[in-house]
């Protein structure tokens, strides 16, 4: 099993640059962790890198933190709970959402729209922060987890 990996100034700042890129985000609050490939999570607790690494050792620890981002194709895919986080940073690549648009969202479904652009887009809907979606010519394709999603309506 892949142990848990804090990383370091410099990629936690490769992060930073690319979230900055993509989003006008320009700090991270709080320290990025990942475990085994390209899912990132933030972390704003406490322990600091021994403390983690004596406490993995012993007890199995599936993640510390919050689920904040997947590295994709050199771009970053954040979560929704890290759009909620960096919403006051985020000042670009947003798509409004309208009424309709937000409950087809959060039901999971695709945006038959285009965007105008072609790379991930924060997903908002008023003043609340609902993930990203990652544009093409034609559509917004969706990210939220089935477990995470709208139930329709009976």
């Amino acid at each position: 099993m892949p142990s848990i990996k804090i990383l370091n100034k410099k990629e936690t700042q490769e992060i930073l640059n690319k979230l900055n890129q993509q989003f006008g985000v320009e700090e991270i609050p709080g320290v990025l962790l990942s475990k085994g490939g390209e899912r990132i999570f933030l972390y704003q607790g406490d322990f600091g890198e021994g403390e983690i690494k004596k406490l993995e050792r012993t007890i199995p620890i599936e993640r510390i933190g919050v689920y904040f981002a997947k590295v994709q194709n050199s771009q970053i895919r954040l979560s929704i709970e890290a759009t909620q986080i960096l919403g006051e940073q985020i000042n670009k690549n947003i798509f409004e959402l309208d009424d309709e648009q937000a409950e087809k969202w959060m039901m999971g479904q695709e945006l038959d729209v285009r965007a105008g652009k072609k790379d991930f887009l924060i997903m908002k809907y008023k003043d609340d922060f609902l993930g990203c979606g990652k544009a093409s010519e034609k559509k917004i394709g969706n990210y939220i987890p089935k477990n995470r999603r709208l139930k329709g309506k009976s």
